[in-house]
């Protein structure tokens, strides 16, 4: 009997021992808003590369919209200028 008594005490220090030694919640919330807190500036500088890349873009959207206009108003003007020519040769 002494002998089981002997292994369950330590077979419960064993339990307790490795119920201590595993991290709480609060330690796993520590660890991990230490992680985000080391990586602040790279999540910084990825935010600070999309927004740049963004507006960017929206530049280059609004450039290409103001060529495309001017190529759709000299298209106009050609045209017009083809009407005029055509109607002056009908009456050669």
């Amino acid at each position: 009997m002494t002998e089981f008594e002997t292994r369950v005490r330590r077979d419960t220090n064993e339990v307790y021992t490795r119920l201590d030694d595993e991290p709480s919640g609060r330690q796993l919330f520590a660890g991990r808003l230490n992680l985000l807190f080391r990586d602040r500036r790279a999540h910084a500088h990825t935010a600070r590369l999309m927004e740049t890349k963004a507006r960017m873009s929206r530049e280059v959207w609004g450039r290409s919209m103001d060529a495309s206009d001017l190529a759709c108003a000299e298209v106009m003007s050609l045209r017009t200028t083809m009407l005029a020519q055509q109607s002056q040769i009908r009456e050669l």
